[in-house]
């Protein structure tokens, strides 16, 4: 018995691993998308979306199983739980990877924006990106690292030099197509928030420290 929930945790964990390389696929793509206009990635992005949500199905029948017919006790319950969280926000990341991608699909064959714009939203989109697969690395180890901050802006800076874009924008611009853009920055955002969520869960599954205890590097009041 004990043997045969070694191997399920293990299958467990291979899946999420697997989500994760779905969901930086998926953050690659809408990258893509953003910045050529290109119809294909965009019909990736919603495949890969699909992907997601169907792992994220099987990934929740798995952990249902093991909690109902194993009994975990312990660290096996603290993976168990934390697999699950882990599973939805990866599924979170692939919907808000499919927002973008539906914005950029009803804009074709034009841009969802002016270049100015797109640079910016292009670079929250790689840090989201470099993020996702800090993560995924978190996750198929079961052990959290620092990450070091790729070169170039936070994600906090890059969401003001947006806002400030918007505001100078060229004034024949609606305010809905300006809403719109800064919507595209905050799907785009939160992929982030839902790394940071993914890198808590893998710091209490380490550690035995509950997500809500755990110290922030930085405030965020609206989550």
């Amino acid at each position: 018995m004990r043997i045969q929930f070694t191997h399920e945790l293990v299958a467990l964990t291979n899946d999420l691993t697997l989500m994760c390389r779905v969901a930086h696929d998926a953050v690659e793509r809408v990258i893509d998308a953003l910045v050529d206009a290109d119809l294909q990635a965009t019909y990736e992005v919603f495949a890969l979306d699909e992907q997601l949500q169907k792992m994220y199905g099987a990934c929740e029948a798995r952990t249902v199983v093991l909690l109902a017919l194993q009994a975990p006790v312990a660290r096996d319950l603290r993976h168990v739980v934390t697999a699950i969280q882990i599973a939805s926000e990866l599924s979170r990341i692939g919907w808000l990877t499919s927002r973008v991608a539906d914005r950029i699909y009803r804009s074709h064959p034009g841009h969802v924006g002016p270049p100015a714009v797109l640079d910016i939203l292009a670079a929250m989109g790689r840090l989201a990106a470099h993020r996702t697969a800090v993560s995924g690395e978190a996750v198929s180890t079961g052990h959290h690292t620092d990450d070091a901050q790729p070169a170039g802006a936070s994600m906090e800076e890059l969401r003001l030099r947006l806002l400030s874009a918007l505001t100078e924008a060229d004034p024949t611009q609606s305010t809905a197509a300006a809403i719109d853009l800064a919507l595209l920055g905050s799907y785009l955002e939160r992929c982030v928030d839902h790394t940071d969520r993914i890198d808590r869960l893998i710091r209490f599954l380490d550690t035995g420290i509950p997500p809500t205890a755990q110290p922030r590097d930085d405030p965020d009041p609206g989550e």
